[in-house]
């Protein structure tokens, strides 16, 4: 009997062990599965947070891309102000209430950090300025600018409108 429950044991004993295996098995199974999901989140995560961001400069490049075009063509109407004030003084009309009208706009462009490009006496660049014209002046540097044709604009570092501008050469 003794022999009998040895066996017993045994067989018990090894039963366990079979099912340790298996769980040692399974347990491994799922941590496996664990790290492949907490991956595949992780790298989802990071997509997910790139497009955030990708959308959030390509919405802000879009605002600024339409406010910019919005003020350019403000700047257009600003200048048609000044030439209609232009004529209208060389016939001696009076020219008062459109000047307070270009007061206000010209506040207005302010306000929005908007400036004027200096042309006249500045080295030509073509960032912020369009040559339409060259003159020769021999006493002058090469590339000066000796007239402005039209005003350039800048929005903090985006030019809205180049400068036209005559250029010099020797």
């Amino acid at each position: 009997m003794s022999e009998n429950k040895e066996s017993i044991k045994e067989e018990k004993i090894d039963e366990v062990e079979e099912n340790l295996e298996i769980v040692d098995n399974e347990i491994k199974k799922l941590q496996e599965e664990n790290s492949d999901l907490k991956d595949k989140w992780q790298r989802a995560l990071a997509d997910y947070q790139n497009l955030e961001r990708r959308t959030q400069v390509e919405v802000s490049q879009r605002v600024s891309s339409k406010t910019n075009d919005l003020l350019l063509n403000f700047i257009n109407i600003y200048e048609d102000f000044i030439r209609a004030v232009d004529v209208l003084s060389k016939d001696n009309i009076d020219t008062n209430g459109l000047q307070a009208i270009i007061k206000n706009m010209k506040s207005l462009l302010h306000e929005n950090n908007i400036t004027q490009i200096d042309a006249v006496g500045e080295i030509f660049d073509p960032q912020i300025h369009e040559a339409v014209s060259m003159v020769v002046d021999e006493t002058l540097d090469e590339g000066t600018i000796t007239q402005e044709v039209s005003k350039g604009y800048v929005s903090g570092k985006a030019i809205l409108k180049p400068s036209k501008v005559i250029v010099s050469k020797k």
